[in-house]
Parts: structure tokens; C-alpha cells; sequence
């Protein structure tokens, strides 16, 4: 049973008549033009202010997962707007909905794998093989790893790691990522691609970000996306042509007849 206090508080934000405050700070005095939306979301969920590194990484991951192109998420959004256009918010809700263990959520998948390693008692390696070879028994997807067109490598993890060791910020999380890499190679005998939400993860988990919420971020620069595509709907529409496209390509099956004399 998890731990229920006497009084329920928040730690996020308050006002007065005066003034609105998040987290100790003040809104007006302390936070409007003076941080970016980057900074602002690191500092709202996490209760910290990031540092410029921070800041550079989180912002280089958040570019990196705001467009895939017309996949699930963005087609869900594209046809619930064409369905309901006066409700732009039921679509973006549609979209992030799709966030999951497929598409982007997989970071959060990843980053559990990452800190089972370094919260192991065993050495790095002997962890990381063992998550291995439990993924190569079970013949499961290993989260974080795999792409079915970036190979030999995904292009964007190798830049997203390439950032991280700029900025300095390349720690246990990436370290323990790379010794995940390798044991998985080792154990499929083939190389894996770490795709973009592995190196997501581990680069997040070096700027301090908790592992149970990083979907969180992904959600937040996905939503930016799928304002985007709505937008495009609304002056390119492709909704009809991608309705009228499925019902050519998957046409009905059964047995029907037009004789009803």
C-alpha cells in the first residue's frame, strides 16, 4: 500500500492576486522571457532548473521525435479532424494516443532495461547479458533497439550520442546502453541498430530525467507535431484520398448479391 499522507499538497503551482508562481518561482518576475519552453518543461516536471548542456540535449531528443511522417499518431489525428474539424483538440488527443509501445513510448521500455543494469549488483557486462540473452529466449523485441530501414546503424541515435559526448554529458546511462548494445550483438550474432528512442533514453537519463517519465517528453514534442499535420490538413487535405486509397487496397471478401427479387 503506497503512502498516503495526512494532508494532500502540490509542489507546482499557487497564485495570489498578484502573482502566479511555479515551483517558488515567480511566473511574471522570474519565468516569462527570461526561460525557454525547454527549460520550462524540465523545470516544471522535474522541480530542477537545467543547465545549458541540459538544455541542448533535451532540446536536440525533443526535435528528434517531433516528426515521423504519416504514421499511426498522425493519421489518427488527420482523421479524426476530417471528422470532426471543429474539434482540433479530439484530434491532437487522438494522435497522442498512439504514443505507445510502438512508436516513440518505447523509450520508457529502454530506459527500465538501462537502469536494471546500473542498479545491478553484477558487473555491467554479466547484466547486459543476461538482459540478452533473456530477449533472445523469449524472441520478444529488445526496446530501444531495432529498425526496419535505419540499418546497419539509425542515423539519429548516432548524432544524438555524438551530442551528448560534445556537451559532456555522456555518463552511466549512455555507458550502460553501449555494454547493452554490445551484449546484444553478441548474443543474436548480428549487429542491432540502437534506434532513436534508445539513444533517447539513455541521453535523458544522463540529464536527469526519471525513467517512469520519459513517454512524457515524447508526448510533449509529438503534440507540436500533430498541430503540424493538422495544419497541413486543413490546407492540403489527404484524408479522403488516404480513406479512399484503404477501401482499394483491402476490398471486402465476402459474398454479396444484387438479386433481391
Amino acid at each position: 500500500m503506497s503512502f498516503m499522507p495526512d494532508k494532500q499538497t502540490t509542489s507546482i503551482a499557487t497564485h495570489t492576486n498578484q502573482d502566479i508562481f511555479v515551483r517558488d518561482k515567480s511566473l511574471c518576475r522570474d519565468l516569462i522571457g527570461k526561460v525557454s519552453f525547454t527549460e520550462m518543461s524540465y523545470f516544471q516536471i522535474t522541480g530542477r532548473m537545467p543547465n545549458p548542456a541540459q538544455v541542448k540535449m533535451l532540446d536536440a531528443c525533443l526535435v528528434t521525435l517531433m516528426e515521423h511522417g504519416l504514421t499511426p499518431s498522425a493519421l489518427s489525428s488527420r482523421l479524426i479532424y476530417s471528422s470532426a474539424p471543429e474539434a482540433m483538440q479530439a484530434a491532437i488527443a487522438a494522435g497522442l494516443m498512439g504514443v505507445g509501445s510502438v512508436f516513440a513510448g518505447t523509450m520508457e521500455g529502454c530506459a527500465e532495461l538501462i537502469k536494471r543494469l546500473i542498479d545491478s549488483k553484477n558487473q555491467l557486462e554479466d547484466e547486459a547479458d543476461s538482459v540478452a540473452r533473456e530477449f533472445h529466449l523469449s524472441k520478444l523485441p529488445v526496446p530501444g533497439f531495432g529498425h526496419h530501414l535505419h540499418k546497419p546503424d539509425d542515423p539519429r541515435s548516432i548524432r544524438l550520442l555524438l551530442i551528448a559526448d560534445e556537451l559532456g554529458l555522456t555518463g552511466q546511462w549512455i555507458n550502460a546502453l553501449k555494454h547493452l548494445s554490445t551484449a546484444i550483438d553478441k548474443r543474436y550474432k548480428k549487429h542491432i541498430t540502437i534506434n532513436a528512442t534508445g539513444a533517447i533514453a539513455a541521453c535523458l537519463g544522463d540529464c536527469g530525467i526519471n525513467a517512469e517519465i520519459m513517454r512524457g517528453f515524447a508526448l510533449i514534442t509529438r503534440c507540436a507535431g500533430l498541430v503540424g499535420h493538422i495544419h497541413e490538413e486543413q490546407h492540403k487535405p489527404a484524408m479522403r484520398v488516404i480513406w479512399e486509397s484503404s477501401e482499394a487496397a483491402i476490398p471486402y471478401d465476402g459474398n454479396i448479391s444484387e438479386d433481391y427479387d
